[in-house]
């Protein structure tokens, strides 16, 4: 009969393959640096991480520290893990997907573990010019939706998503004021406020 199996009548069952790839202990590999070398590969297969997300996701799988560090600092000396250059290509990608403001890229790349200095330099990439011009763009957008809506609400609506965004609420302010003025919109009440 045919190898592999077939004069059993049976298939080997599907654990086979894994199995082969576990080691003696039951773990994928035995070494703990192994076992971190190739969660870290896994990870950094799909998207771009940071080095504390690494060590994040190291630590919930039981990874002692010691070989989480060993590991992270070998894929940070060949470049695999490089905070900065995860943090101006987050910056890069998220102005110009989402339009967010240098505020709310700040907070969401501590939220990811990057040292402030490089946010600092990734955030820098981004001009006051830049983001006013995004937050135009925005507000352009969502303009067509507020129609028929009363001028404070309006109002509100376009500063409120500029601020969820991250915008400076003066710059928001004038942004959505020069808008509405050139719809027609009366915003003489802002003027006193100083807008």
């Amino acid at each position: 009969m045919a190898a592999g199996g077939a004069a059993s009548g049976s298939r080997p069952p599907r654990t086979k393959a894994p199995q082969a790839r576990r080691g003696p202990s039951g773990g994928v590999f035995g070494d703990p640096v192994e076992r971190a070398r190739a969660i870290c590969l896994r990870l950094l297969t799909g998207t771009p991480r940071t080095r504390k997300q690494l060590a994040d996701a190291l630590r919930k799988r039981d990874i002692p520290e010691e070989a989480a560090e060993e590991v992270l600092s070998r894929f940070e000396e060949v470049g695999l893990i490089d905070d900065g250059a995860f943090a101006e290509a987050w910056v890069e990608s998220r102005h110009h997907g989402r339009g967010l403001a240098r505020r709310a890229l700040a907070r969401e790349l501590r939220t990811k573990g990057v040292e402030s200095t490089l946010i600092d330099e990734a955030v820098a990439q981004l001009d006051s010019e830049q983001e006013e011009e995004t937050a135009r763009e925005l507000v352009a957008r969502k303009l067509r939706a507020t129609r028929g809506l009363e001028r404070d609400k309006r109002l509100r609506r376009l500063a409120g998503m500029l601020a969820r965004k991250g915008y400076p609420e003066g710059m928001a302010l004038r942004v959505v004021r020069q808008a509405l003025e050139e719809e027609g919109e009366d915003t003489e009440f802002l003027e006193g406020e100083g807008f």
